[in-house]
């Protein structure tokens, strides 16, 4: 039987392909998003545009109660929207800081929190963070994007054990490079940064990076990843972590495996 599902952030890139994916294999899905006019696309998909922001109670309250109404039931909530903000630490106002952990953490929390006594009724459910591979490393200029992933981790690790006793399975997606729009929009952001910034030599980097169109074409078209959200919400198993993407097993080996020395000495030389 089809499930009843919510993804979020689905306008574009992971959102969209899983959304997207996740009807075609029959599943009933409601795709949540800012903007209005790419949500319209994705009804011709047999999807139901549900136009909401995470970060405004308001609008994740109302997107809940539709599907209940709607459906009577909500199988899986997929939390894929959020936005990496990328910049020195020195020169990201407080205030930017505070809406990235709104966006990739609180917004997050507070849509779960309303589905949890749903599934807890029903005795069963799934709850599908889409973190990063950053949430287990770090990188240069990606100090609040990392923090609210590494935050994220740790919270769903807790949350697993405690809606464990309700049938309700917390899961973690972990995406390496993906050919998103994160790209240029993690560009443009810095680029806010440049003139101004003490830390210039270190963009250089960069920005030679997101220009580069080998880098983009040895990243992980986004469908892959909308194939893994597919398997981590419908197989009646899931693993506790899905890691998928260009570098992410890499990266994350040898911060395991050598440690943070040899990781930073890498990441040094990368990075100049």
């Amino acid at each position: 039987m089809g499930k009843v599902m919510l993804v979020t952030g689905a306008s574009a890139g992971i959102g969209r392909e899983a959304a997207i994916l996740l009807a075609r294999k029959g599943h009933t899905v409601y795709a949540g998003a800012r903007r209005r006019d790419r949500l319209q696309a994705l009804a011709e998909h047999g999807i139901a545009p549900v136009e909401m922001d995470v970060t405004k109670e308001g609008d994740n309250e109302r997107a809940v109660r539709r599907i209940i109404e709607d459906e009577g039931r909500i199988d899986v909530l997929i939390n894929n929207a959020g936005f990496g903000l990328y910049g020195p630490v020195e020169d990201i106002p407080l205030d930017d800081a505070r809406y990235q952990f709104e966006v990739n953490l609180f917004g997050l929390a507070h849509l779960t929190r309303l589905v949890l006594p749903h599934m807890r009724a029903q005795r069963t459910g799934r709850i599908i963070n889409v973190s990063s591979v950053v949430g287990k490393i770090f990188v240069p200029f990606g100090a609040w994007y990392v923090a609210t992933k590494h935050a994220l981790e740790g919270w769903s690790d807790c949350l697993r054990l405690e809606t464990a006793p309700f049938n309700i399975q917390v899961v973690l997606v972990e995406p390496g490079a993906i050919r998103t729009e994160f790209f240029d929009v993690t560009r443009a952001r810095l680029n806010e940064y440049y003139d101004g910034t003490a830390y210039k030599a270190q963009f250089e980097p960069f920005f030679r990076m997101f220009d580069d169109p080998k880098a983009r074409d040895r990243s992980t078209a986004a469908l892959v990843l909308a194939e893994v959200l597919l398997e981590a919400a419908t197989t009646p198993n899931p693993r506790r972590r899905y890691v998928k993407g260009s570098m992410a097993w890499p990266a994350l080996f040898i911060r395991k495996w050598l440690g943070d020395g040899p990781y930073e000495f890498l990441l040094r030389r990368a990075f100049r």
